[in-house]
C-alpha cells in the first residue's frame, strides 16, 4: 500500500514549497502523544534520510520513516477549508479510536 495525497493536498504542498523556495516533499510520521496515544507529524523535507520510504502522489514526494509506516499505511492526506479554518486531514483506515479534541489517535 502507500500514503497518498489528495489533489488538493498535493496542490497546497507544491504551492507552499514553491513560495518557500526549497524542499523535496512532505515528511509524514507519527509520535507518541495525547490522550489516545499517537499524533501525526508533518514537516517539509529538504533532504531525504537514507531509511525514508518514498511515495509520489500527484507529483509531490511523500517521505515516511519506517517506524511510522505501519500506522500510516493506506492513509490519504487531504487539505480542507471550512470557513476561516484550513488544514490537513488524515483519512487513516488504521485508526480505531481518536480523542475528543482530535489531537491524537489509537490503532
Amino acid at each position: 500500500m502507500a500514503v497518498t495525497l489528495s489533489e488538493r493536498a498535493a496542490s497546497h504542498v507544491a504551492n507552499f514549497m514553491l513560495k518557500r523556495g526549497k524542499g523535496i516533499g512532505l515528511r509524514v510520521g507519527v509520535r507518541t502523544s495525547g490522550c489516545s496515544g499517537m499524533a501525526y507529524k508533518l514537516e517539509f523535507a529538504d533532504v531525504a534520510h537514507p531509511d525514508d520510504i518514498e511515495f509520489e502522489s500527484h507529483g509531490v514526494k511523500v517521505l515516511i520513516d519506517p517506524k511510522s509506516l505501519p500506522y500510516l499505511d493506506g492513509t490519504e492526506l487531504d487539505f480542507a477549508r471550512e470557513g476561516l479554518n484550513e488544514g490537513f486531514r488524515f483519512n487513516n483506515p488504521n485508526v480505531k479510536d481518536a480523542c475528543g479534541c482530535g489531537e491524537s489517535f489509537n490503532v
